[in-house]
């Protein structure tokens, strides 16, 4: 159900993830028979293949299906910061939720880092894993007082850090945090044996297969596109947007949020370490060893995913930053990733719903999924081996409302009542006269369709109502997409799916090439 950056002509023809391109392609099997599992995973990323890993070492069968190719979601286009420093988090965790559970939280993302580890070592795994500081900073006199108190919060949560007044690199700051002990990695290449050792022995990966229901019974029974089935006495739902909701009332309680990355090469050394900033515009650094060469990722840029008129400008803006801070010699690579952020900042990891018992959920990782992601896998490993966990109150899905959560509930849902309206009343453009590589909401005989002609010079028309619950999508012209600024499902030129929620692509139409020569002939 899931299709997040998948490998659609839309997004190769605009976008390259650094992780994707430097290592190989997968190629299991779909799946094409009706099959018996211990535990069917919804879900080819981090917690997916983590979870199908604990689960097959403990004898336990598995099904991992993935909508499209494994670790080549989110998981594939992240920055791969293995970090517990995860922006101001303590001290509003502590506030809001209590120092017991601000603990839990801690001690989830920290041991995530020496898992990550210890896996890689463990199996010999070659990740370009690394233990580096993590540094947090800022530009702005007023958040002084806010890196004093998240400094205050992780000491008494046991994590080493300190507030300095420098950084060792080409930043003006008024303040900063240190967090000792972190880590970075490639995730492709640590995710990619681990999901190796999963086939076998009554246990299975199959991609190009995409959940499209699920029945509950006395085993739980997932339904594939190909109408295959798939019988299990457990189910993880880890495809990023939960694909099968059953009360829980998700699509309410997550927003969807865009951010970018780009890969640069520079003239000067990066210094050990990362870093990211406290304000906005979010600014991340960090750098990555390719063979012989250094590359330097700066991301940020976060917005909620559709809101904006342009998003080219989000990689200008890295590159206008990057070009601040350093000589730089090129940009190699760019892209993007969509993130989940729950009410209160903290992922939703257990029970679907307080009354389910046999189908679990992990989602809402915001931007830390790859410590975040580790502890939902190992969590509910854990539930299903039934191990006792010592994170499952903070992470649990059905917790209570914080009055912060509250207020983010009504916010996010006005904004998806207020685009569902305003969306019906604009109109389009009344003609189709657009160039090639441009895409443009457009109304005829009354009704509005979304076009884009592409290179070579042939106009395509999709239904512009997103088919989740109706809002109107809007036209991504630096991925070539259509996208639901309500929920973030998107889409491909001609209407297929790249992003869930939505389940169903839409109604696309082609037209023939406009004139003789298509826009590359023409120049």
């Amino acid at each position: 159900m899931d299709k997040s950056n998948s490998t659609s002509q839309s997004i190769e023809n605009y976008l390259k993830s650094y992780w994707i391109a430097s290592t190989p392609g997968t190629n299991y099997p779909t799946l094409n028979e009706d099959i018996k599992v211990d535990v069917a995973i919804i879900g080819g990323g981090i917690v997916g293949i983590t979870a199908g890993y604990l689960l097959k070492k403990a004898g336990t069968k598995i099904a991992i299906i993935e909508a499209s190719h494994i670790v080549q979601g989110t998981t594939g286009f992240t920055t791969a910061k293995i970090t517990s420093q995860h922006h101001l988090v303590y001290d509003k965790i502590i506030a809001s939720m209590g120092m017991n559970i601000a603990k839990q939280y801690a001690d989830a993302n920290e041991g995530s880092i020496g898992f990550i580890e210890d896996t890689a070592n463990k199996l010999n795994i070659d990740c370009d894993f690394q233990r580096l500081p993590a540094y947090m900073y800022t530009k702005e006199q007023k958040y002084i007082k806010e890196i004093e108190k998240e400094a205050e919060a992780a000491l008494k949560l046991g994590i080493k850090v300190k507030c300095i007044d420098k950084l060792p690199i080409n930043l003006d700051i008024k303040s900063a945090l240190i967090f000792e002990n972190q880590a970075q990695f490639h995730p492709r290449k640590y995710l990619l044996p681990l999901a190796k050792t999963i086939p076998g022995d009554g246990s299975h990966i199959f991609e190009n297969t995409e959940a499209v229901e699920i029945e509950k019974g006395n085993l739980i029974t997932i339904i594939t596109d190909k109408g295959k089935k798939i019988l299990a006495s457990k189910v993880i739902i880890a495809s990023h947007f939960p694909c099968y909701d059953g009360m829980g009332l998700y699509l309410a309680r997550l927003k969807p949020q865009r951010s970018y990355v780009i890969a640069t090469s520079i003239k000067e050394k990066f210094p050990k370490g990362m870093f990211i900033n406290v304000e906005d515009p979010g600014r991340s650094l960090r750098a990555q060893n390719d063979g012989e060469n250094q590359l330097v990722l700066v991301g940020g840029e976060g917005h909620k995913t559709a809101h904006g008129d342009s998003f080219k400008i989000h990689y200008d803006n890295l590159e206008k930053f990057a070009q601040s801070v350093f000589s730089v010699k090129d940009t190699l690579y760019k892209w993007s990733a969509q993130d989940y952020i729950t009410l209160d900042n903290v992922p939703y990891v257990g029970k679907l719903t307080s009354q389910e018992e046999n189908i679990y959920v992990a989602t809402g990782f915001g931007e830390w999924g790859m410590t975040n992601g580790t502890a939902a896998a190992r969590l509910l490993a854990d539930k299903i081996l039934g191990k006792d966990n010592p994170w499952e109150e903070v992470f649990n899905p059905s917790r209570p409302f914080s009055s912060v959560a509250y207020k983010r509930l009504f916010t996010e849902n006005f904004d998806v009542v207020k685009e569902l309206i305003i969306s019906k009343i604009k109109s389009g453009d009344d003609e189709i006269n657009i160039k090639c590589s441009e895409g443009r909401i457009v109304e005829l005989d009354g009704n509005k369709y979304g076009a884009y002609k592409d290179d070579e010079g042939t106009l395509h028309l999709v239904d512009i109502t997103c088919t989740h619950v109706g809002c109107e999508l809007k036209w991504n012209d630096a991925e070539k997409s259509w996208d639901c600024p309500c929920h973030g499902s998107r889409f491909t030129y001609d209407g297929e799916i790249l992003e869930g929620p939505a389940t169903h692509k839409l109604n696309h139409y082609k037209e023939g090439k406009i004139g003789r020569a298509s826009c590359r002939e023409r120049g």
